[in-house]
């Protein structure tokens, strides 16, 4: 939910698409949710699952949040992955901001990383866009009703 906060977040998150739907990462791999890239000194991460529509501070305190996790849990780094992360078994990005709220209402790293009271206002922010679009008509709804009536 910080790094897809809206509705239209989840769109992106296609095959094909240039947004990642794996959550993994691979050296200097566009179709990972995290890229590797460059060499020696200039050696950085890419972090491929924001968008624009982001609070870059939300999005940097939930990126903070897991490195601080990994590193105080001793985990150990996946190996990098090669090939097409948009196929095979792989963990994916939730497919709607339903789905990450579901994560996210039940995530015990969400709560000890950001406290009980963050949690349950950002879940019902989310409830609170779910439901006001779940109650609009669109006009694609309009169009494919009279296309089919």
């Amino acid at each position: 939910m910080l790094f897809a906060p809206n509705i239209n977040s989840y769109k992106r998150y296609a095959v094909g698409s240039f947004a990642p739907t794996g959550l993994v990462w691979g050296h200097d791999n566009r179709t990972c949710a995290f890229r590797v890239l460059g060499h020696g000194r200039s050696l950085r991460v890419e972090n491929r699952l924001p968008g624009g529509d982001v609070n870059p501070y939300l999005a940097l305190a939930g990126m903070i949040a897991a490195g601080l996790d990994g590193m105080e849990r001793r985990l150990p780094p996946q190996q990098a992955f090669t090939g097409n992360a948009y196929h095979g078994d792989l963990p994916r990005v939730p497919r709607t901001l339903a789905d990450a709220l579901a994560l996210w209402r039940h995530s015990a790293f969400a709560r000890e990383a950001f406290g009980e009271q963050v949690v349950a206002h950002y879940a019902r922010m989310a409830e609170v866009e779910v439901e006001t679009f779940a109650a609009a008509v669109t006009d694609w709804e309009r169009t494919r009703c009279f296309e089919r009536m």
